[in-house]
């Protein structure tokens, strides 16, 4: 499976190391995915992989939503 958030698509983005000399290389900067549970419709559950921003964004929106109501 990629490297990929199931939710926002965010994957990895690429940059250079640079040492002390200025050396640059190639690097990529992965995304911070968690495997999170989550339940269909149809009751049953899966596992998809959320960024870690993703998922704070989504608590939030969720406590935003239990207030309103």
């Amino acid at each position: 499976m990629a490297r990929k958030c199931s939710v926002s698509g965010k994957g990895p983005l690429v940059g250079n190391n640079v040492s002390h000399a200025h050396n640059k290389t190639k690097r990529r900067q992965l995304p911070n995915l968690r495997s999170v549970k989550v339940t269909l419709e149809d009751g049953t559950t899966k596992r998809i992989k959320v960024a870690a921003s993703t998922l704070r964004t989504m608590k939030k929106k969720a406590a935003q939503a239990a207030v309103a109501n």
